[in-house]
């Protein structure tokens, strides 16, 4: 049965806009330059980025730098990471959500262009992040930042690795997070798979379905079996210890298919000890903020800008 009389109505649009085409191997490319089309439609960002290239793991690798107040000195500041399943999307296409945070906030964001799977499995895209990230940190004095008030946000698959990056930067003595911000966050490798833990009947029906759950998840894995150390790089979920981790603020969608491993991770959180913000918006499926003007997008842009310029900006 179709769980599309719990979708809000003002979500509706949304089913146009992304319509859950499911993913191969073959329709990759197209799904790619569909994606990109789809952001250009959108027009220019409120904020224009400078781009930065600095030295990644396996090259150069180019960080979007949205600076509201260029020149200003001992700020609060982002680090973001987009969207995508870990097959689609990139900084340079997807600048709306950073550019707007940075305006809203007043504080610089930087937005890093990790590379996509399956072309670069697991630890790739982690280790571009975490390059990116220990960039920031580096750099925080001559980009005007205060070091500690670093916060890491990603959408999606960009949660997931946002919660990866810190569980590595914990790992790895640095550098510190002052908070972590994960939207719908892409958490664990098993849901929609024969060994899913939650198999709940009223998510993951639209946008981003089970099926293409297994093609994002398979590519980023590629021949890596996810039993080592760094399993919970790999998928967040897998982590044993989440304690250490900064405070974290997690939205999620009634209807998203990562709803129950993104409460999941909010229980295991607070039970390691770490302080804990968790929303989950009735009605909202997979990318329901992309609705720039429904009551549901304005809650949580609420809730989260709140969370931030409380725990980052005051």
């Amino acid at each position: 049965m179709s769980t599309l009389h719990l979708v809000d109505p003002s979500l509706l649009p949304l089913l146009e806009f992304m319509p859950g085409t499911a993913f191969t191997a073959g329709n990759l490319p197209e799904i790619r330059v569909q994606s990109e089309q789809r952001f250009a439609f959108l027009g220019d960002p409120v904020l224009k980025p400078e781009v930065k290239v600095i030295d990644g793991p396996d090259g150069p690798l180019e960080i979007y730098w949205y600076d509201p107040a260029p020149g200003s000195t001992g700020r609060a500041a982002l680090y973001h990471i987009h969207g995508g399943g870990m097959v689609i999307g990139s900084a340079r296409s997807m600048q709306h959500g950073p550019a707007g945070m940075a305006a809203a906030l007043g504080i610089p964001v930087a937005s890093v262009e990790y590379r996509l799977a399956p072309e670069h499995p697991f630890p790739a895209p982690q280790e571009d992040c975490y390059a990116g990230l220990k960039w920031l940190a580096d750099n925080a004095t001559a980009l005007g930042v205060d070091p500690a008030r670093i916060g890491i946000v990603g959408e999606s698959a960009g949660g997931g690795l946002a919660a990866a990056t810190a569980l590595m930067a914990r790992d790895r003595g640095g550098p510190s997070l002052a908070a972590q911000f994960l939207v719908f966050p892409m958490l664990d490798h098993r849901t929609g798979s024969d060994s899913c833990l939650y198999a709940n009947p009223a998510t993951g029906e639209f946008v981003w379905t089970r099926e293409s759950n297994r093609f994002g998840w398979a590519a980023l894995q590629g021949s890596y079996a996810a039993d080592d150390a760094r399993k919970g790089w790999f998928s967040p979920s897998l982590a044993e210890d989440l304690s250490g981790l900064p405070q974290t603020w997690i939205g999620t969608g009634s209807l998203d298919l990562f709803l129950d491993e993104n409460l999941d991770y909010a229980r295991r959180l607070i039970a390691a000890k770490v302080p804990v913000e968790l929303h989950s918006y009735p009605g909202a499926i997979h990318a329901f903020q992309a609705i720039a003007g429904s009551h549901l997008a304005q809650s949580f842009n609420r809730d989260m800008l709140g969370a931030m310029a409380r725990w980052l900006v005051d």
